[in-house]
C-alpha cells in the first residue's frame, strides 16, 4: 500500500511540471510594443549645438535660396507680361491707320509704348542742322535700338544672380559639412572613444550641409536656363517690333517677319502720318 502510494507521488510530480510547461508555451506570446528612440542628430541639432560658423552657413544657404526663388518667380512674371503686351501689340498697332494711331492703342508706360514713340520722336524731330551730320535712317536706328537695348537689360537682370547661386550653393554646403565633420572627429578625439555610434553620428549630421547646398543649386541651375530660353523669345519679339517701327518710320510700309524669314518682300500697308 505504501509502495503504490510512492508511485502515484512520482507519476504526479512529473506530469504535473510537464502540463505547466505545455500550457506555457501554449500561451500566444504578445510583442513588446516598439521603444522610440529620438534621434540626437539633425538640423535641430546643427542649429542648437553648432557654432557660429554653422549657423552663418544654414543663414547663407537660407538667403540664397530665399533670393532664387524671388528672382524666378518675379522674372517669370515679367516675361509672361511682356509676351502678353507683345501679343496684343501686335493685334492692335499694326491695324491702325497711321504710327500715332497705333501709339494710342498702346498702354502708356509699357514696354512696346515706348518703343513706338522713341521712334516717332526720333522721326518728328529729326530736322535742322541735324540733316546734314546724320541721315533719317541713322537717327531713327539709333533711338529704337536704345530703348530696345534697355529693356534687354531689364529682362537679363536678376539672372546673374541664379547663375551666382547655381554655382556656388553647393561649395557653400560642401564648406558647411568639412567644418562640421572637423569638430566632430575633434570632439571623438577629445573624448578618447571611435565606436561606430560615436563617428556615424556627427558624420552623418555634418553631410546635412551639403543635401541643404544641392537643394538650393539645382532649382536656381533649371530656373535659370528657363528663364534665360525665354528670354530670347522676348528679346525677338521686341526687336521684330522694333525694326517693323523702323520700315514703317522711313519707308511707310511694314515688312512681314514671316516673309522676310522666307526671303519675300510681302508689304502691310501701315501709314505713317
Amino acid at each position: 500500500m505504501r509502495l503504490a502510494f510512492v508511485r502515484f507521488a512520482a507519476a504526479i510530480a512529473i506530469i504535473v511540471p510537464a502540463s505547466v510547461q505545455a500550457a506555457d508555451l501554449a500561451i500566444p506570446l504578445i510583442p513588446a510594443a516598439p521603444h522610440l528612440v529620438d534621434n540626437p542628430y539633425g538640423l535641430d541639432a546643427i542649429w542648437a549645438q553648432g557654432d557660429f560658423v554653422a549657423r552663418g552657413t544654414l543663414l547663407v544657404l537660407a538667403i540664397m535660396s530665399a533670393a532664387s526663388w524671388y528672382v524666378l518667380v518675379t522674372k517669370l512674371w515679367e516675361q509672361s507680361r511682356l509676351l502678353r503686351q507683345a501679343r496684343k501689340a501686335n493685334q492692335s498697332f499694326w491695324k491702325a491707320s497711321s504710327v500715332e494711331a497705333g501709339v494710342s492703342t498702346l498702354p502708356a508706360g509699357r514696354v512696346f509704348h515706348s518703343l513706338a514713340t522713341a521712334g516717332l520722336d526720333a522721326a518728328a524731330h529729326h530736322g535742322g542742322s541735324m540733316v546734314e551730320n546724320i541721315d533719317l535712317n541713322t537717327w531713327v536706328s539709333q533711338s529704337i535700338q536704345r530703348v530696345v537695348e534697355q529693356i534687354v537689360n531689364r529682362l537679363q537682370g536678376g539672372l546673374v544672380v541664379l547663375a551666382t547661386v547655381g554655382s556656388t550653393a553647393p561649395f557653400v554646403g560642401l564648406f558647411g559639412t568639412v567644418w562640421g565633420i572637423y569638430h566632430a572627429l575633434t570632439a571623438i578625439g577629445i573624448a578618447g572613444q571611435a565606436s561606430i555610434d560615436k563617428v556615424a553620428g556627427p558624420v552623418g549630421e555634418a553631410l546635412i550641409m551639403t543635401a541643404i547646398g544641392l537643394a538650393v543649386a539645382v532649382p536656381a541651375v533649371f530656373g535659370y536656363n528657363w528663364l534665360v530660353r525665354r528670354n530670347k523669345v522676348a528679346i525677338e519679339q521686341v526687336r521684330n517690333f522694333g525694326s517693323d517701327l523702323h520700315s514703317v518710320l522711313l519707308g511707310g510700309v511694314r515688312i512681314n517677319a514671316n516673309s522676310r524669314s522666307a526671303g519675300g518682300a510681302s508689304k502691310l500697308l501701315v501709314r505713317a502720318a
